[in-house]
């Protein structure tokens, strides 16, 4: 089977095409070797079947990242190339395409965004441009379908320029093709330019970043809760709960019966496949990667997200990233889940292990919040504070300190600035459907299994002897009661809820802020573990899980010393 590989700028469109060219016959992939994803389909064309491959954006073919060496390799292998430019900024594009032609592959070159050039007052003679580099050159608006299949049509008409490139000033045979393709009238600043020039100044910007990044947060945590408990929670307890209970009930076997519905048949406390596995992933966390890829997709679709990144760049510097690491790390404060998934707009590996790092040290999620607030209230908000900027404070040293061992440096961002445009619903909840099938398929069956490991662990005894030979130097450290270990231990499968059992055991407000900042920094979730384990690897995971825990029990042990 040919590859057809479409190759470009960031933000130029590409991911537009290639949705409309594949439809949902999509699977995404990491290349060989690398942290960096790729998106492969098929296409039907002329009763041919081609593998398109949506190839990581990349400005050369010099390779000076992840992502341009992964797209370097690709080119090679490819049978036919379709390179897809942003018809707004010709000039700036077309330098890849210099490249490209030098690699003597079969092109296409697709003029993308075409409605906004005459918003905009270019003019570019299409054919002409044909004429000069020797290969089709299609116009298209691939976010409304227009020009598509005009597209399919020119694939297999793909071929090799002769266009001379002798000579090495690359640009001087940029400004002659630009000088004879394309020309530029005066116009006025539409509202949406206006609009773009006040989100990427520091003075208005900074503001309005913050207001934005407050309202993705609050509606990320309003959708989520709201769908956990008006629909799922009640489905669950309703209709599931009751049928696998009556399902299982006709089996003779109680080692089966425990394996699949848990100790007790409660989805928080019983570890049962059918029961806890079914539970956490479908009703705890899909809501929030419901909400939250609904709000990363109008951020990505409307040109937002690059320009958030700018603000904050030399803010994330200090911990290794750069600008793109606020929006893990903000989700972070909603659900951990989702946030380890965003890590995946990070291109180095070392960029992705500090994220992760402090996605899972800097705050708690917001259900732990609630819990640190519900239990800490009858104490005064003074409590309640000093435990959440105590966790705050500790994250961020982390963090920091984490990005000085570690080797490597903080990557510069240098990123195309898409203009911002309105809206298509239907690309959105396409876009949405992927990500969300890629979780479902990926991320659901680790959590699962993660749970079944647990029940064995529980059934097999393990956990009873961890907690009768390390829960008192554990307890003891932190100055709480021995028998509160179980709680401990409960954390690692949920922990606000791991919170509030510790109401109970009639600590004190100390002993309730060094809980509180144990169980929220001690261990990663088993949702989150299993979803980091997915991302970078279980070594790494381990890894992460150990330090956290290192750090954590250290600042328990030396808040228990000054509080008490």
């Amino acid at each position: 089977m040919k590859k057809i590989l479409l190759a470009g700028n960031p933000n130029v469109g590409k991911s537009a095409v290639f949705s409309r060219l594949t439809g949902t016959r999509v699977l995404i992939s990491n290349y060989p070797g690398s942290t960096v994803e790729y998106s492969q389909g098929q296409v039907d064309i002329g009763g041919i079947e081609y593998a398109v491959i949506d190839v990581p954006g990349t400005y050369s073919l010099s390779a000076e990242s992840d992502a341009e060496k992964v797209a370097t390799d690709m080119l090679g292998e490819g049978d036919i190339i379709v390179n897809v430019l942003d018809s707004t900024n010709l000039e700036r594009n077309i330098f890849l395409t210099m490249q490209l032609l030098k690699l003597r592959k079969p092109m296409v070159i697709v003029l993308n965004i075409w409605d906004d050039t005459k918003h905009l007052g270019i003019k570019i003679d299409a054919d002409k441009l044909s004429e000069i580099l020797n290969v089709p050159v299609i116009t298209t608006v691939a976010v409304i379908g227009v020009g598509i299949t005009r597209l399919k049509d020119a694939i297999p008409s793909a071929r090799v320029s002769d266009y001379d490139l002798g000579g090495d000033d690359i640009w001087k045979h940029i400004g002659s093709i630009i000088g004879s393709v394309q020309s530029i009238s005066h116009r006025h600043h539409t509202f949406l330019e206006r609009l773009s020039d006040i989100l990427i100044k520091p003075v208005t910007g900074i503001p309005i970043a913050g207001l934005i990044l407050m309202l993705s947060f609050e509606f990320t945590r309003f959708i989520g809760e709201t769908l956990i408990s008006a629909v799922l929670d009640p489905l669950y307890l309703k209709f599931y709960a009751p049928f696998v209970i009556r399902l299982v009930s006709t089996s003779d076997s109680s080692m089966l019966s425990t394996l699949l519905l848990g100790a007790d048949t409660n989805a928080m406390s019983g570890f049962g496949i059918l029961t806890t596995g079914v539970y956490i992933p479908l009703v705890v966390v899909l809501p929030y990667i419901f909400s939250f890829y609904l709000v990363l997709s109008v951020l990505e679709d409307s040109g937002y997200l690059p320009r958030l990144a700018v603000l904050l760049d030399s803010v994330m510097h200090k911990f290794g990233l750069h600008g793109y690491g606020t929006i893990p790390v903000i989700l972070g404060l909603g659900c951990k889940v989702p946030a380890i998934l965003a890590t995946r707009i990070l291109e180095k590996r070392r960029e992705k292990l500090l994220a992760t790092v402090l996605i899972l040290l800097t705050a708690p999620c917001m259900p732990q919040t609630a819990m640190i607030i519900s239990i800490l209230l009858e104490h005064g908000a003074s409590y309640i504070a000093l435990t959440l900027g105590i966790i705050i404070f500790m994250g961020l040293i982390s963090g920091y300190l984490l990005n000085k061992l570690l080797k490597g440096d903080a990557p510069e961002l240098f990123i195309e600035i898409p203009p911002i445009r309105k809206l298509r619903p239907n690309m959105l909840l396409k876009k949405m459907w992927l990500r969300m099938k890629g979780f479902v398929l990926e991320a659901i069956p680790l959590i699962m299994l993660g749970v079944l490991i647990v029940n064995i662990c529980e059934m097999s005894g393990l956990i009873g002897y961890i907690s009768a030979h390390y829960g008192r130097s554990v307890t003891w450290i932190l100055g709480l009661p021995e028998d509160a270990f179980p709680v401990i231990l409960f954390g690692f499968l949920r922990k606000d809820v791991s919170i509030s059992l510790l109401a109970p055991y009639g600590l004190n407000a100390a002993q309730l802020v060094v809980s509180c900042v144990f169980l929220t920094l001690y261990l990663p979730c088993i949702s989150t573990f299993f979803v980091i384990s997915r991302e970078l690897g279980l070594k790494s995971a381990l890894k992460i899980s150990a330090f956290t825990f290192t750090v954590s029990l250290l600042l328990g042990g030396l808040l228990n010393l000054v509080l008490s």
